[in-house]
């Protein structure tokens, strides 16, 4: 395999990675999905991300076939890493594609299920020592001696079961070793070294050198204090050499006899030769020492290669399922049902999005489209709704919680529901309402929520108010295209929309649902019922908003302005729900 082979990669950004890491380390990088090695190459994370998506899931990721879909992927991807219990395991969160078979969603949800019951059955306590320990193998780098250094603490906090039983089968005895071996050398660098306090001879040696090294930077200096004491004879000034010498390093006088020259041309000369001869004689020391250390140090991790690269593997994927598992209890997901006939069906779902910006509780909605039986409020067998109802009564919100379940699922995560069913899609058209008029903006709509109708029988489409792009006379025309298009395909999906009296007669297997406002609440905010009535058209209700306008108005001409169009959508109507909200005057 060449770095080229792989998507993303050209002959730049190949050359920057193999200059960066070498050739064999950049693919094992592209292989491990490890982001952070290639963005310390230079190359940009979002870039490292896109390439390592397409190198693990590129089929998957065909099914997000308009950017709305794609922007609510990386929004989920986004919530999930949040959860992260170490960089990797949110690197690799972060690649997460949609998965192009059930059978493989139903194998990651097997292993998501796992470990969420087995981080719901630990007790706070247990939870902070586990996260404690992920947090040390950050700080540590990763790495394999940061990977044998967290089985070894979690084998110590004692959780052995679930997730963590490929941390528990691991041997300590053959790890401690392999600690040792791993804490006595240093990678980082090019070359492979022995650390300090490893060997007691090296450690010696390395002393000595480093004496020897700042002694000779002061040639003149030894020069000068050798003659001081009024040497005359080249024999004296060898012996006042040695003496000088073995008093200034931790060199034995001996040792320095040994290396030191019986004849020189003049002082200088005998000083530097001499001083040149240790170093050379105590580099040649301190490298056949180390070398010997670090054989022993090597084998013994040879002795212990199964055991460590176990570790690696144990360490990644069970802080890779733990953090997901985090995600999954926190929001309260359920693991859903795949199913063959073309649906999406949830009961009390909620939005994600919603649920982590609200400080109250979210209204859950019950909906679906298809074949179901999960949802039994809820009429089966129309492939198509027509949704409607009040301005900000939730139909967008609705569209983007069903484009998250379908998501979910098909990366093989529980869903935001107390149950779902699923069918698998080729394609997810999600296109939300966009404020543009013009006929390139329709032409562009078109070429993109269109071709995955007539690609695919296994398209889920979510539309909301298509009609906002193209003039009134004709979106009433394009939109009833769309949902025949869409029945007639085989396809599942739900279009929002203010004109669905311009739709009637609707196809065989489509229907209208209606989302409705109740009234005005104390503080004169619109009271919505975001759960959807079945096979009705759901009303804006105006004269919810005219109350609004002429209880809030500042002025009595700007109330008086008001007051005429409640005239116009009904003056009893409109003093009833100010009434109901309990408005006076």
């Amino acid at each position: 395999m060449r770095l080229q082979d792989y998507w993303g990669i050209g002959p730049k950004t190949a050359s920057q990675l193999e200059d960066g890491l070498g050739t064999e380390r950049a693919i094992r990088a592209v292989e491990s999905m490890d982001i952070g090695a290639l963005v310390d190459t230079g190359l940009a994370r979002g870039r490292a991300t896109r390439i390592l998506r397409h190198a693990h899931g590129e089929q998957g990721m065909g099914i997000l076939t308009t950017p709305d879909a794609r922007t609510v992927y990386k929004d989920l991807l986004a919530r999930a890493q949040a959860y992260a219990v170490t960089d990797h395991a949110g690197d690799r969160i972060r690649v997460l594609t949609p998965l192009t078979s059930v059978d493989a969603m139903d194998e990651r949800l097997d292993e998501v299920t796992l470990a969420t019951d087995t981080w719901a059955d630990l007790d706070d306590s247990t939870r902070e020592a586990v996260l404690d320990v992920f947090t040390s193998f950050d700080e540590m780098g990763g790495g394999d001696r940061a990977a044998v250094e967290t089985v070894l603490a979690l084998q110590d906090v004692g959780v052995d079961t679930g997730v963590f039983a490929s941390i528990d089968a691991i041997d300590p005895d053959a790890l401690d070793d392999a600690r040792e071996a791993l804490g006595s050398l240093d990678t980082e660098g090019e070359e492979i070294t022995v650390r300090e306090d490893v060997d007691d001879e090296l450690d010696t040696a390395r002393d000595q050198l480093a004496a020897i090294e700042h002694l000779e930077a002061q040639g003149i200096d030894v020069i000068e204090a050798i003659q001081s004491d009024g040497v005359r004879s080249s024999e004296e000034f060898r012996e006042a050499f040695i003496s000088h010498v073995a008093n200034e390093t931790p060199l034995p006088a001996p040792r320095v006899r040994e290396a030191t020259p019986t004849e020189a041309a003049d002082a200088a000369d005998f000083v530097t030769q001499g001083l040149r001869d240790l170093l050379a004689a105590l580099r040649e020391s301190v490298e056949t020492r180390e070398e010997a250390v670090a054989n022993e140090l090597e084998a013994a991790l040879n002795d212990s290669r199964d055991e460590i690269e176990a570790a690696v593997t144990a360490v990644s994927e069970t802080a890779f399922q733990l953090s997901l598992a985090r995600f999954v209890h926190a929001y309260d997901l359920t693991r859903p049902t795949f199913v063959e006939s073309g649906c999406v069906a949830a009961v009390n779902a909620r939005n994600l999005s919603l649920v982590a910006a609200a400080d109250d509780e979210v209204q859950p909605v019950t909906y679906a489209v298809g074949d179901h039986e999960c949802a039994e409020e809820v009429p089966t067998g129309d492939q198509v709704t027509v949704l409607t109802g009040a301005n900000s009564g939730g139909k967008t919100t609705l569209l983007e919680t069903l484009c998250q379940v379908v998501v979910l699922a098909h990366m093989g995560l529980p869903v935001p529901a107390e149950a779902a069913e699923v069918s698998r899609v080729d394609a997810i058209v999600f296109h939300r309402r966009h404020a543009s008029f013009n006929a390139g903006v329709l032409e562009s709509t078109l070429q993109t929520i269109v071709p995955p109708l007539t690609e695919s029988n296994r398209t889920l489409m979510l539309v909301d108010e298509f009609e906002a792009i193209t003039e009134p006379g004709s979106a009433a025309d394009l939109l009833y295209g769309l949902v025949r298009l869409a029945v007639d395909a085989g396809a599942v999906g739900v279009y929002v929309t203010h004109l669905a009296d311009d739709l009637e007669p609707l196809p065989d297997r489509a229907r209208t649902d209606g989302i409705f406002a109740r009234g005005l609440r104390d503080d004169l905010t619109l009271d919505v019922d975001y759960q959807p009535q079945f096979g009705t058209v759901g009303r804006s209700t105006p004269e919810f908003i005219v109350s609004r306008l002429v209880a809030n108005a500042s002025d009595r001409s700007e109330r008086a302005g008001f007051e005429a169009l409640a005239d116009a959508v009904g003056e009893e109507a409109v003093q009833q729900t100010l009434l109901d909200a309990e408005w006076s005057a």
